[in-house]
């Protein structure tokens, strides 16, 4: 989000180049990074920040070796600063993140309850997909996910599953083994 808001302001004269704009968007996830660590941690659950950037006073840098270990213990990891370079979404580096941990599946929470095949806050006719190929998503230009991220995922074969993260349902549901948003995966 912060990156977001950066590159807007530059659209409009302003002046932050996207470099700079994508940097302020990383510095953003790991404040939001933070913040859920003390939500979790309030809650007794025992979470680390690593993040792309080095700033040791505030969270581990990543390295790849460390995140195993921590998840060996049982700790919840969040990635922050995404992968400290610009140019590169979040989203990309979740599917990243994701393959470099092994993880099972990647769910990206959005603001509607699924992959559309258009806006459903502008088409009211819009229909939810509950399972499409990487292969449609990408063909059909599905605003999924960047292209990037669907690609990593599809190469590797982690499943993404969209849902509505503002559903204070969904998430558990899902994890009871309920069908919730659209699964994306190779068939």
């Amino acid at each position: 989000g912060g990156g977001n808001f950066w590159r807007g302001a530059s659209a409009a004269g302003r002046g932050m180049d996207r470099s700079t704009a994508d940097h302020v968007g990383m510095l953003a996830t790991v404040m939001n990074s933070l913040a859920l660590m003390s939500g979790l941690e309030a809650n007794g659950i025992e979470t680390r920040v690593l993040t792309a950037i080095e700033m040791k006073e505030v969270a581990e840098p990543f390295i790849l070796r460390r995140a195993l270990r921590h998840l060996e213990r049982g700790r919840v990891v969040i990635f922050g600063a995404g992968t400290g370079n610009p140019y590169f979404s979040t989203d990309s580096t979740a599917a990243l993140r994701a393959n470099e941990i092994s993880a099972d599946v990647i769910f990206k929470g959005t603001k509607v309850d699924g992959v559309y095949d258009s806006d459903p806050k502008h088409n009211p006719e819009a229909k939810r997909f509950d399972r499409l190929t990487y292969i449609d998503t990408l063909n059909r230009r599905l605003e999924v996910t960047d292209s990037t991220a669907v690609s990593l995922c599809m190469e590797n074969k982690l499943p993404i599953v969209v849902l509505n993260l503002w559903d204070q349902t969904a998430l558990r549901r899902l994890l009871l083994g309920e069908a919730v948003g659209t699964l994306v995966s190779n068939d």
